[in-house]
């Protein structure tokens, strides 16, 4: 193991086993995929739930680095270190099953964001990405009336959400005119992010659309646009609510986004686990998934819900 991995292993065991053996608190701990601005919103809701459960010691926990084998490592960990309840955003469910599977045999496990749902966990709460897939198309067709050549981007192609939000776009665009030519992956490397959009712009100048399927992928679009001076040459449909898509919605250089909620996905994540350490599983549907909605964020509604989120971040 890399000595400072497991030195940064130790602090946090440390970290989680001291004020927990002391309070004698059952601990909840939300984990995510990444290390993105994104994921601001559900520690925001997490905060706001701990406020609610003063008997619960809630944890927000990023990985060392987006990878399946950290998030499974970090999970050992928190199980290790006496977590009672885990939800978590999977970086690659497919290959994680096992893992999953090992860790829902020793605590409740639900999961967020991407579902693993051939996995023992308990429920899923978060979007439906299918369904914010076909807006993300449905806001191309308003915008390119007569068709265009598009191109995807996104951080993990074998994710649940990437893969269900690229089918949604293309049920949506199907017999438009309208083509999503390919998907390029960058595994939340933000340079390689930014690189992918790049040699689009050099290699393929009949592209007149792109796609950012995750929270980062608008904003590194918007970056290489506007070094090419090809903003507002191209149309965008971003997903999420970075300050710099919201920006380009505002100014309309992009067409839309579409906005997910994952402050209720830590808010409403954390009552979950209480509730049911507690006996209580009332909320949880037989098909175990629970739905959180997504809008569409265009120039008519931007101001309003940039001014929704900066309530919920300084609360």
């Amino acid at each position: 193991m890399n000595f400072k991995f497991a030195l940064s292993v130790a602090v946090l065991a440390a970290a989680i086993t001291g004020p927990a053996l002391a309070q004698d608190k059952p601990q909840l701990a939300f984990v995510v995929n990444a290390a993105s601005d994104f994921w601001k919103l559900a520690e925001a809701g997490v905060n706001r739930a701990q406020q609610e459960l003063p008997d619960y010691d809630l944890q927000f926990r990023y990985p060392a680095q987006g990878t399946a084998a950290l998030q499974n490592a970090l999970m050992d960990d928190l199980v290790a270190a006496g977590t009672d309840a885990i939800m978590i955003s999977s970086a690659d469910p497919k290959n994680s099953v096992d893992a999953f599977n090992r860790i829902a045999g020793q605590v409740p496990l639900f999961t967020t964001d991407s579902d693993a749902p051939t996995s023992d966990r308990i429920a899923y709460l978060g979007s439906s990405n299918t369904l914010a897939g076909v807006q993300a198309g449905e806001i191309a067709l308003e915008a390119m009336p007569d068709g265009g050549k598009c191109m995807g981007f996104v951080g993990f192609l074998g994710a649940d959400n990437a893969i269900e939000r690229i089918a949604g776009f293309r049920q949506a665009v199907e017999g438009s005119g309208i083509e999503l030519l390919d998907v390029r992956g960058d595994d939340v490397d933000f340079a390689r992010a930014r690189s992918n959009v790049d040699d689009v712009l050099a290699a393929s100048p009949d592209i007149d659309c792109m796609v950012g399927f995750y929270s980062y992928n608008p904003p590194k679009i918007y970056e290489a646009l506007q070094a090419a001076g090809k903003l507002g040459e191209i149309t965008v449909i971003g997903f999420d609510e970075d300050p710099i898509t919201l920006g380009a919605v505002r100014e309309g250089t992009f067409a839309g986004t579409v906005v997910q909620d994952p402050y209720q996905w830590g808010y409403q994540g954390m009552h979950l686990m209480a509730k049911f350490l507690e006996g209580d599983a009332s909320e949880i549907p037989e098909d175990g998934l629970m739905i959180v909605p997504t809008k569409v964020i265009d120039q008519s509604n931007v101001d309003a819900f940039e001014a929704e989120l900066k309530a919920r971040i300084n609360g």
